[in-house]
């Protein structure tokens, strides 16, 4: 599986920007897919993620009521709507894609086999 995120960009807080996560290569849509951010000088850290086919949303706390994440099965494509950003989510975002993890490995970066190349999002005050 081949992912290709995009849709990152420069926004002002408060506002709103949509990422976007494509696969290639087969389908995805009984993966846990997920988000993940690493801001400069900081570790890859946890955004959102949707488990296997059920699609049982996760987030981060400090996400949580701001962001959403979604995935359409038909376009094989997994979404970020991010609301209400905040400088402090200035990063890039990378997607990721898992077949096999379990639940309580959601928030683990290493958990995960396929990555995609990340997307900058940049959020000014």
């Amino acid at each position: 599986v081949q992912l290709q995120a995009s849709g990152g960009g420069l926004v002002q807080a408060g506002g709103s920007l949509g990422l976007s996560c494509v696969a290639s290569g087969r389908t995805f849509s009984s993966s846990t897919v997920a988000w993940f951010r690493q801001a400069p000088g900081k570790e890859r850290e946890f955004v959102a993620a949707l488990f296997r086919r059920a699609g049982t949303p996760f987030y981060a706390d400090s996400v949580k009521g701001r962001f959403t994440v979604s995935r359409d099965n038909a376009k094989n494509a997994a979404y970020l709507q991010m609301n209400s950003l905040k400088p402090e989510d200035t990063a890039i975002y990378y997607c990721a894609a898992d077949d096999s993890l379990i639940q309580s490995s959601i928030r683990t970066p290493r958990a995960y086999d396929y990555w995609g190349q990340g997307t900058l999002v940049t959020v000014s005050s």
